[in-house]
């Protein structure tokens, strides 16, 4: 999408600090995080949010599942705890409408939240 910011982002546009790339998804550093650990995780291919992920896409959710686990990890709060927060349509918070996963960790998480 031609003004998608996080498209922008997937093409090299904009720079952002990335922390795992692969041929479907990218991983990068919050520019305004809330934990200690905050990471959006992208598809590369746009969809708008959840909404608009079509039945046959939908291994692109496990895959984007399966490597917050990956990253997690990699970043130590796997064992600690941490959370993975999806964002859909305007009442929900969603700003950037490129669907995208928040993983936050490295602090204790509260509940409910928010």
């Amino acid at each position: 999408m031609e003004n998608c910011l996080f498209c922008k982002i997937i093409h090299g546009e904009i720079p952002a600090k990335k922390v795992f790339e692969d041929e479907k998804i990218i991983a990068f550093d919050d520019i305004n995080p809330q934990a200690p650990i905050h990471i959006l995780i992208i598809p590369k291919e746009h969809f708008a949010s959840l909404n608009e992920i079509p039945e046959e896409k939908k291994d692109v959710l496990s895959h984007v599942l399966l490597k917050a686990r990956q990253i997690a990890r990699e970043k130590g709060v796997a064992k600690s705890g941490y959370r993975i927060v999806l964002n859909t349509a305007r009442d929900s918070g969603q700003e950037v409408f490129h669907i995208h996963f928040h993983l936050l960790g490295g602090r204790k998480m509260l509940w409910p939240p928010g």
